[in-house]
């Protein structure tokens, strides 16, 4: 295993230091730190616009009007939000605790233990565990660890960096993989629909299932002293085309709609789906790529994981599709590969990180 010469400080170290006021480097700027509250009062609210919830248990039903009426209310979040819970997404719910119960278990680990798996970011090496480097004009940081690898196809894995403890966990990883990649193309299949295209449409532009790939990211947030001065991870949309994500059911997820920060309620046996810029660039904007971020606490770690299905780096220029750009509706997106797309993501944030910050 690669190992950094340069040893990242781990965010669980510093939490579990028994420190009472955390690092600077930690700290949000003073116009952020106003709309950041206690998660668990947020999580109450009933009050004002909430994350949808989609049943996705007659997605595929003999019934036409039933099918459709599914069909309908998954594009209509998708339009208005770009992030719902799915339930009935037909992944088994013993499955999806394994997996849960798998990515615990290796952060439960030693920090030593885990610090094999470390990734190598200074030589571009972004898969296993690790903590995010300082990487725009404010040196900012964010409250968590992560552990972060291919999952699918299974032909581009690396599997030299997959944890061996616990010994279950390739086995429920990659049984994971397999069934959430059959439900994105359904996904897929109901958006392009959505667009009036033929259904494989969206699914052939992000690489089919020979290029898609998907990489998960296991975010741990620990338990951290002062929550209303950090966030776990700052503000920003997902460039994938779809996000699945799944958690400990501790709050954090926040979603930034109509100018206010709307916290998601935690659903029982669901998966979050986002939609990504992937797709809103495809879809010329109807599909919306949402901001989001997510907050900590005090009293609980919190877990997620996030599956990202995105498209190869190179191989295919993204750019909105032809069929649904019109005179009256031209293209709101310059043609990019995805790897640029990323670039151009990373320059523009910079850029905005050495002009005077506004607030959200």
């Amino acid at each position: 295993m690669v190992t950094s010469s340069f040893q990242v400080p781990r965010v669980e170290s510093l939490a579990s230091s028994g420190i009472q006021s955390i690092p600077k480097e930690y700290i949000r700027p003073q116009e952020e730190l106003t709309s950041i509250r206690d998660v668990f009062e947020e999580e109450k609210k009933v009050e004002g616009p909430q994350v949808p919830t989609i049943d996705l248990k007659e997605m595929e039903s003999e019934d036409k009007v039933v099918r459709e009426k599914c069909r309908e209310e998954l594009v209509n979040a998708a339009t208005e939000w770009g992030v719902m819970h799915l339930v009935n997404h037909g992944i088994p719910d013993d499955l999806i605790d394994r997996v849960k119960k798998a990515g615990q278990a290796f952060f439960d680990l030693p920090i030593e233990e885990k610090e094999k798996h470390a990734n190598d970011q200074a030589s571009g090496n972004v898969q296993g565990y690790g903590s995010k480097l300082a990487n725009n004009a404010s040196g900012q940081l964010e409250w968590e660890d992560y552990f972060f690898h291919l999952i699918f196809p299974e032909d581009k894995r690396d599997m030299s960096i997959w944890p061996k403890t616990p010994s279950d966990y390739t086995e429920v990883t990659r049984e994971y993989a397999r069934q959430l990649r059959s439900l994105a193309t359904k996904i897929l299949s109901v958006l392009s629909l959505g667009l009036g295209l033929e259904e494989g449409r969206l699914e052939k532009e992000v690489g089919g299932l020979e290029e898609l790939l998907l990489q998960m990211k296991i975010n741990y947030y620990p338990k951290c002293p002062q929550p209303d001065l950090a966030l776990g991870v700052e503000a920003h949309s997902d460039i994938s085309a779809l996000t699945f994500i799944l958690h400990n059911m501790v709050p954090g997820l926040q979603l930034l709609y109509e100018g206010k920060w709307i916290t998601a309620k935690c659903v029982p046996n669901s998966i979050i789906m986002h939609i990504g810029d992937t797709v809103e660039i495809l879809s010329n904007g109807k599909y919306k790529s949402i901001i989001h971020r997510g907050l900590v606490n005090k009293e609980k770690v919190r877990i997620s994981w996030a599956v990202f299905c995105e498209p190869p780096k190179e191989k295919i220029i993204l750019k909105p599709l032809a069929e649904i750009v019109t005179e009256a509706e031209p293209p709101l997106f310059p043609p990019r590969t995805f790897a640029q797309h990323l670039e151009h993501k990373l320059f523009r944030k910079t850029q905005d990180s050495l002009l005077p910050r506004k607030a959200n």
